[in-house]
């Protein structure tokens, strides 16, 4: 299969991909049809997908799937699972459960900044501004206001 430059350029900033370029794009495919019940972006772009390895072994394809969630205490934890689950297995050919692993992990825990910049487009047409940048704000006001709290305390 040939590779899709212009698809491998839009990864997910803190995304990493190893194996068959064509399994790993089938992946990415699927995976961009799962969507966070709670935020109206795929897990793909909304970043919660930090590892993709996928290749063949004695001719069958086997993949592997990193990922996280955006909080802890997720209710829809098991959805999301079952929806990636099905996805890879209905989009590629010859995937079978006992060739799939996803694995959930919170280290390190995810962060609107993980958000591609399809899922920041995405997130601004449906409110208005961008989601990201203005997370960046607060986080970067509440720092500058603890440390200047801090150096106060301190004199």
């Amino acid at each position: 299969m040939k590779v899709d430059r212009l698809s491998t350029a839009k990864r997910p900033p803190f995304l990493k991909v190893s194996g068959d370029e064509d399994l790993i794009q089938l992946a990415e495919e699927a995976l961009r049809e799962v969507y966070d019940p709670e935020i109206p972006v795929n897990v793909y772009d909304l970043g919660l997908i930090y590892v993709i390895d996928a290749r063949r072994t004695d001719g069958k394809p086997k993949v592997k799937i990193l990922m996280t969630l955006t909080a802890i205490g997720c209710p829809v934890t098991g959805s999301i699972l079952a929806y990636v689950e099905q996805a890879l297995l209905d989009k590629i050919p010859g995937l079978s459960e006992e060739n799939l692993e996803i694995e959930v992990t919170f280290d390190p825990p995810w962060s609107p900044d993980m958000v591609s910049e399809a899922g920041r487009e995405a997130l601004k047409e449906l409110y208005g501004y961008d989601v990201v940048d203005e997370w960046k704000k607060r986080i970067s006001e509440q720092y500058q206001e603890t440390s200047s709290g801090g150096q106060a305390q301190g004199s």
